[in-house]
């Protein structure tokens, strides 16, 4: 099998189960919550693309960083459900 395929296809398994993993988390009571993160505990890439992981912010309650939260708890913890650049 020629090596390009065999990347490819290992980058878009990659791609897919990432995908799939944030709509599990979203569809099990869960949302995501702007603004309440704390340092090095946001759940994924921030708003402003600065970063494309979790665990990367560097200070607490960032408006572009985000977590997951229960549903319908985001506005009693301070939060917002968008991010607006």
């Amino acid at each position: 099998m020629n090596q390009k395929l065999i990347i490819s296809s290992a980058l878009a398994g990659l791609i897919a189960l990432a995908a799939a993993g944030t709509s599990l988390a979203e569809g099990k009571g869960k949302e995501k919550c702007y603004g309440v993160a704390k340092a090095g505990q946001n759940d994924c890439a921030n708003g402003t693309g600065t970063h494309s992981c979790s665990g990367q912010s560097t200070v607490d309650n960032a408006p572009d960083e985000w977590t997951y939260v229960a549903k319908g708890t985001c506005d009693k913890l301070g939060g917002k459900l968008t991010f607006k650049k």
